[in-house]
């Protein structure tokens, strides 16, 4: 299988996703969701995906979308690379098993349908304002928060490159 081939075979649409799912919690793999919008992949956001990676079997990570992203305004530039870009490099990394994006502003519908076994953020979030936490605890799942590497965010990359 080509290089290319085996990257797309990683990206998902919902209902592929949860097939994929289901064939991995028949194998007892543990289902580790995150998500974000990974606009411009650095330090920060690899080290905190490989210790949600390290948090069970499968990383799945849900990508906002380029309008998700415009309506959460993270900034008038932002999205800086389109969806299909950042779902592509998502998928490089090879402690990512799968990626799916979401349309909507928060990943709460994705996490229902998927029903992850562990539910990772990064950052100040807290398990009880944390979206999808509640769906996560009620199927027996649990909620981590990751401390977030200091100094690194693509917000402080955006204001270098801008000046």
């Amino acid at each position: 299988m080509k290089k290319e081939a085996i990257l797309r075979s990683k990206i998902f649409q919902r209902e592929q996703l949860l097939k994929q799912i289901n064939a991995w919690r028949f194998l007892n793999r543990t289902i580790v969701f995150t998500n974000g919008c990974f606009d411009i992949l650095h330090k920060g956001h690899i080290d905190y995906l490989m210790k949600a990676a390290d948090l069970g079997t499968k990383l799945v990570v849900g990508i906002n979308t380029d309008d998700s992203v415009k309506r959460l305004q993270k900034g008038k530039n932002r999205p800086i690379q389109d969806e299909e870009s950042r779902a592509m490099i998502m998928a490089s990394l090879f402690f990512v098993d799968a990626v799916v994006l979401f349309d909507e502003d928060t990943p709460y519908e994705l996490i229902k349908t998927l029903q992850p076994d562990v539910l990772v953020k990064g950052g100040d979030y807290t398990i009880e304002t944390l979206v999808g936490s509640d769906i996560v605890k009620a199927h027996g799942g649990e909620t981590i928060i990751l401390d977030l590497l200091e100094g690194f965010s693509t917000s402080l990359i955006e204001k270098k490159i801008l000046g």
